[in-house]
């Protein structure tokens, strides 16, 4: 692999980092909110159980994408799922919340079993690696080929990639996502930045499909150019730029922490 390919797949790496790391804080604060009626000991087997879970379905799962991804009609379900859940969270969170702010409208929730909230942790870990795995695909299949070999219908580089971000993202919910939590306090906007990342990866992927031979509405070659690539990935600083120099810091840290548990709290009704 020679140094401009490296580099390549080295700052995709990153950004997929970057994304699950914001994303993975979200995520695990949610599942924290979810299990948090549970005694001590059962909260950790809950969530232990839940990220297990999340693991095994993530690996089975890159493995059934790598055989689908050069599929069309796959990868445009997959670019108009990762372009609702990004509108989705848009929409929720700044017209459906401050429409029940001005309600004066408060959800409360019933705490459920052991094995129920287990369940729900489950479907929700499964939720967010849908569209963490979406998304990573989307940003690998744009890398061009290594020439290693073949999983499926990915490059061995590029199914290598996916599966460390995904690894990574969970080590994330696990072990760092505290961290990020506190960095999302200091800065709110990079959820919603996060997100419209997200969005921006779906256009990337709708743009693959359009080039694909079957469709063919633009030249195939065009979501390998480096014009292209530079324009996607010139974007995609600006949005995280914009979340990060745009978000507006809270005065005091607890009020911070309380409305962003606030928004799990959401997530997770809702």
């Amino acid at each position: 692999m020679d140094a401009a390919l490296l580099l390549e797949y080295s700052w995709v790496l990153l950004v997929l980092i970057a994304l699950e790391g914001i994303l993975a804080a979200d995520n695990a604060l949610v599942l924290a909110i979810m299990v948090k009626h549970l005694p001590e000991k059962e909260r950790k087997k809950a969530l232990f159980y839940g990220l297990a879970g999340a693991f095994v379905f993530r690996l089975a799962s890159l493995f059934v994408i790598s055989f689908l991804v050069d599929v069309w009609q796959v990868q445009a379900l997959g670019a108009a799922y990762l372009l609702f859940i990004a509108l989705n969270h848009l929409f929720r969170k700044h017209v459906v919340k401050k429409q029940e702010q001005a309600a004066g409208i408060t959800k409360v929730k019933k705490g459920s079993g052991f094995w129920t909230t287990v369940f729900k942790v489950e479907i929700a870990d499964i939720a967010f690696a849908v569209d963490s795995i979406l998304a990573a695909v989307a940003l690998a299949t744009a890398l061009t080929p290594t020439g290693l070999g073949m999983v499926g219908s990915m490059d061995v580089g590029q199914f290598v990639v996916v599966f460390l971000g995904g690894f990574i993202g969970l080590l994330i919910m696990r072990f760092a996502a505290s961290k990020f939590v506190i960095l999302l306090q200091k800065r709110p906007g990079l959820e919603t930045a996060a997100f419209i990342i997200v969005g921006w990866v779906g256009v990337k992927l709708a743009v693959q499909v359009l080039a694909h031979d079957a469709i063919a509405v633009i030249p195939h070659e065009f979501p390998h150019s480096t014009g292209w690539k530079l324009f996607f990935y010139t974007v995609l600083v600006l949005i995280v730029l914009g979340g990060w120099f745009f978000s507006k810091q809270p005065s005091d840290g607890d009020e911070s922490k309380t409305e962003i548990e606030k928004r799990a709290e959401n997530k997770v009704e809702g």
